[in-house]
């Protein structure tokens, strides 16, 4: 058996000490296959930014291991290397360069890996292709809408044919349709170049595009499960969501849109959803 893109052992991180110490991660064990496509959901601060950020070798676990593509990351003798070679980022904003073209801002980080120009214009023009912008190569950032300077991110993000793409909130700052376009580019990505994706998201929406879905709470992982079809994944965001909650507490308020009989329907489904959440 082949070994696994991305392994976590004991992965902790503690941003300061004492009794303001605050635990981002707590022990995370974690392995992805190569070519999986994976979503890391949960609430604002329960850590899934910063195990990205972990994964793509940003910032450094307090204890604990990351390996990625065979390294340890603790171990790398060039951590830029690492990142330029192995780890293809795109984030909620954009960042491109605004003085620089789509095709320019797409051989950036060509720039010292690829030696021959022409090489790295015929990949940058590869890449715009690929993500259907190739009648764009000469625009400036300025000139291309939110959803196009998000396809140009995509592309750069590909320009060393990384073996994993992390992706931080990429459909945040988009309308839905374009966030419907970005989403359907990964998962080509994923299904036709054979990329390994790591998407962070609030969006039941993105996650339910994904083939695998972990949801994080205070630094942990608390489900682990592969995506079936978009109807299940609605029923699991309702047994984890704060209605879910509320059914499940025999003790709270009966609630006046649903008779006592089906509050206690729903809270055997939620039960059993809930029990069987870390499956794979």
């Amino acid at each position: 058996m082949s070994e696994p893109l991305i392994r976590t052992i004991g992965l902790t991180k503690i941003y300061g000490s004492g009794e303001t110490a605050i635990r981002a991660l707590d022990d995370v064990n974690l392995v992805v296959n190569d070519g999986e496509f994976i979503s890391i959901m949960g609430p604002s601060g329960c850590g899934k930014s910063t195990l990205l950020n972990m994964l793509g070798a940003l910032d450094q676990p307090t204890t604990g291991e990351v390996w990625v593509a065979g390294q340890s990351l603790a171990k790398l003798k060039n951590v830029d290397d690492f990142r330029a070679q192995t780890v293809g980022f795109v984030f909620q904003l954009h960042n491109l360069l605004p003085t620089l073209s789509a095709l320019e801002n797409i051989e950036v980080p060509m720039q010292g890996r690829v030696a021959n120009p022409r090489a790295r214009r015929e990949r940058a023009q590869h890449l715009l292709e690929l993500v259907g912008l190739q009648d764009r190569a000469g625009h400036l950032p300025n000139q291309l809408s939110g959803g196009q300077r998000q396809r140009v991110a995509v592309g750069r993000a590909l320009a060393n044919s990384p073996k994993l793409v992390l992706a931080d909130e990429p459909t945040g700052s988009l309308d839905s349709q374009s966030g419907d376009e970005i989403l359907q580019l990964l998962d080509k990505l994923n299904q036709v170049e054979g990329t390994t994706i790591a998407v962070v998201t609030h969006d039941p929406h993105v996650a339910q595009i994904t083939q695998r879905v972990l949801r994080m709470q205070d630094g942990r992982i608390v489900e682990d499960h592969r995506v079936n079809n978009p109807l299940e994944e609605d029923l699991r965001m309702l047994a984890f969501s704060k209605l879910g909650e509320v059914i499940l507490d025999p003790d709270d308020e009966p609630l006046a849109e649903i008779s006592p009989e089906e509050e206690v329907i729903l809270r055997k489904l939620i039960q059993r959803l809930r029990t069987n959440g870390t499956g794979n």
